[in-house]
């Protein structure tokens, strides 16, 4: 894509600037579906699925008026649906900056790499969005149409295309993440992510806690023995009980078998569902990792799931945290906390996608010849995912 590549024009009315670059600011949004018809009084025009863009000063705007207590002090007078649409839309609003803070900022997040003794990763769906792979939070996400579909019925439904795990390969993160792993940058990656991408780039099992399960992973209910497949599910063996669990009530049984005759316990999936507790001893080291962290990078999570947000603050004083995803986090404000002399923040906060920040760090962490070679292999380590994904 080139970086003059237009994008779309800004969705507020009254704006009158260039269209907006895929290298410029930005804030996508949606809000829910209203009829052309409706909207004849609206400063910005929706999409018929509710979906607007915006220069990111013009949304702040939009979002200012549509909160202010009195409609004459504001710079937009907006009805009140728009208003209701605004404040919707801001629920989920995504935010990309621009190319040139995303360089300024990458190239201080490699400094703090250089310098750490101990950094770890934290990683949610955002990194496998470019995978092909939806999320849960975003302006398509799961939650998020499930929410406006509740509050708003038809209108708040959107069209978001399937996928297979199987068929996903691991993004520029997740590779990056492991070549920093290798040469020593990183020390371990504490995952939400069950989509097996992580391990499918190479990340050796002693180096990741995967705190919500891996679905090509199972593991024996009897001795605890963990088997990798290819893919992700087997068909019921007939031969195999199924058992409601207790927590979730979903059947965790896969219909394979412990290998190790003096076992023969039967195999379940290493998913977490919601009321499942995480497994101890993932969550014990990924404890133990996130304490010793004197920096963290977080990509691609909006750091809502408890107890697995609290690791991105267990860590050595001062928190040295690094947020990259497009929405905002309760965590934000840690990121941009001072230094002890305040003339530098102790982190850092890019909103945007993960692989064109990961793209720009690693220009300031690997020798240039040295990261023209890497990437030029992309195609060699996509036909070895493949083979691993063979059935």
């Amino acid at each position: 894509m080139a970086n003059n590549e237009v994008i779309g024009r800004c969705c507020l009315l009254n704006c009158d600037r260039e269209p907006i670059l895929v290298t410029d600011g930005r804030t996508d949004v949606r809000a829910y579906c209203v009829d052309k018809n409706e909207q004849k009084e609206f400063k910005v025009n929706w999409g018929d699925d509710g979906m607007a863009m915006f220069h990111i000063d013009c949304w702040n705007t939009l979002w200012r008026s549509a909160c202010a207590k009195n409609p004459a002090s504001t710079v937009l007078v907006l009805s009140e649906m728009e208003k209701d649409m605004i404040r919707e839309a801001a629920k989920t609003a995504e935010t990309h900056h621009s190319l040139t803070k995303i360089k300024e900022e990458a190239e201080r997040i490699a400094q703090l790499i250089n310098k750490s003794n101990f950094c770890i990763a934290f990683t949610g769906a955002g990194i496998s969005t470019a995978a092909g792979i939806g999320d849960f939070r975003g302006i398509h996400g799961k939650w998020t149409t499930q929410a406006k579909v509740k509050q708003y019925g038809q209108r708040g439904l959107s069209k978001q295309r399937g996928f297979s795990l199987v068929d996903l390969r691991p993004t520029y993160t997740h590779e990056a993440l492991l070549k920093l792993l290798e040469i020593g940058h990183m020390k371990y990656v504490i995952s939400q992510n069950t989509d097996g991408l992580h391990r499918l780039s190479g990340i050796p099992e002693s180096q990741i806690s995967e705190l919500h399960g891996n679905a090509f992973l199972e593991k024996c209910e009897k001795c605890g023995k963990r088997y990798e497949k290819n893919v992700r599910y087997r068909p019921q063996s007939t031969a195999v009980p199924p058992k409601k669990c207790e927590r979730c009530g979903i059947n965790h049984r896969t219909g394979g078998v412990c290998s190790d005759e003096s076992c023969g316990g039967y195999l379940m999936n290493t998913i977490i569902n919601f009321g499942d507790y995480l497994e101890e001893d993932v969550l014990e080291n990924a404890m133990l990792n996130a304490k010793r962290a004197d920096l963290v990078i977080a990509l691609g999570s909006t750091l809502q799931v408890s107890p697995a947000n609290s690791l991105v603050e267990m860590g050595q004083k001062p928190t040295r945290l690094v947020i990259c995803n497009r929405q905002k986090t309760l965590y934000d404000s840690v990121c941009c906390e001072m230094d002890e002399d305040g003339t530098s923040t102790l982190g850092s906060r890019v909103f945007g996608d993960c692989d064109k920040l990961m793209s720009e760090v690693m220009k300031h962490v690997l020798p240039k010849e040295e990261l023209q070679d890497w990437e030029a292999r992309r195609e060699e380590r996509l036909v070895s995912y493949d083979m691993k994904r063979k059935l």
